[in-house]
Order: structure tokens, then sequence, then C-alpha cells
């Protein structure tokens, strides 16, 4: 549970600036369309190397947050087969995430479906402020929306049971040659 001080810190407009302990992301799509990654994808596909600042923005922030003793996790549901953008994540994007402190995890569809997970992306701050992510059908970013009567307790159980349930990153890798 949050403290008092910590509920009233945390700005709704800015999380990521002002959380205390901890963020969860449940990723559910299958592709994303983000302004900020325009490009990437055909790079990636070209059979390019990947750039050396890849993401680099985010593991600063992710390596911060670390020494600070700030906890980032990511569930993140796969439904085989991969997509192009899945296998670029987990070429490109994920082992970075993990070098610089992310807590990052797949759990398979059906068992997301089987727990009764969401199917729509949040980020959880703190304990007690849920996030949604707001995408249309085909993955295109349309914005974030604060959740203001969501159930702190509802969201830790689906925090908790996604990381239960799901395989660190490495070990998925390993275990599907993904």
């Amino acid at each position: 549970m949050p403290s008092a001080a910590e509920a009233t810190t945390l700005d709704p407009a800015d999380p990521w600036g002002t959380f205390q302990r901890s963020a969860f992301r449940l990723e559910t799509l299958p592709w994303y369309r983000m302004p900020q990654e325009e490009g990437r994808m055909e790079l990636y596909l070209s059979g390019a190397a990947k750039p050396e600042s890849y993401n680099a923005d985010w593991h600063d922030k992710l390596e911060a947050w670390a020494r600070a003793g700030k906890i980032v996790q990511r569930v993140r549901v796969v439904r085989p087969p991969l997509t192009d953008y899945q296998r670029r994540q987990f070429a490109w994007a994920y082992p970075g995430n993990l070098a610089a402190g992310e807590d990052t995890r797949m759990l398979d569809g059906a068992k997301a479906d089987e727990l009764g997970l969401p199917n729509w992306d949040f980020w959880f701050f703190d304990d007690h402020l849920v996030r949604k992510q707001v995408y249309t059908e085909d993955g295109t970013f349309v914005g974030r929306e604060v959740l203001p009567d969501a159930d702190p307790a509802e969201f830790r159980r689906y925090r908790e049971l996604a990381l239960s349930h799901a395989t660190v990153f490495w070990t998925y890798r390993r275990l599907t040659g993904n």
C-alpha cells in the first residue's frame, strides 16, 4: 500500500517523474505504432544492425530508477507465432531494457485469458495509479487515460497474477527459440 505521502506526490499527469517505488506494464497488443518508432520496423526488416542509440533515453531512465531503488516491470502477452513487431522487440528492445534494470517477462496469451487479465495495456504506478494506454485496433497510439476509479487492489492482483505466471525473458527465449 502506498503511504499518504506517496499518494499525494504521484502526479497523474507525469507519473514517470514522480513515482516513488514501482511501475508495472501489461503489454497485450501484437503490434504497436508509435510516432517515435517511425522507421524502426523498416530498418529491422531490412536486416540492418540495431542502431547504437536504440532506446538510449529509456535505458538512461531505467538505470537512474534502478539506482534510486525503483522497480520497473513489464509483462508482455504473446500469442505465437510472434509478429514482426514482437521479433524486433525481442531482438532490439527487451535485451537492452533488461540490461538497464527492467524486469521483463513473457506470458502466453491463453494463460492471460485463463487468468482473467485485461486485454488492454496499462501502467500501474506505486500500487495505486492506473494509466490505460489507448490504441486503435491496428496498434496506433491514441493517448493515455488515468483511471481514477480503478480499484488498486484489483490491479495489484493483475500484476501479481501476471508476474507469477510469466516467464523471465531470457528463459522464454531459450525455451521457445524466439
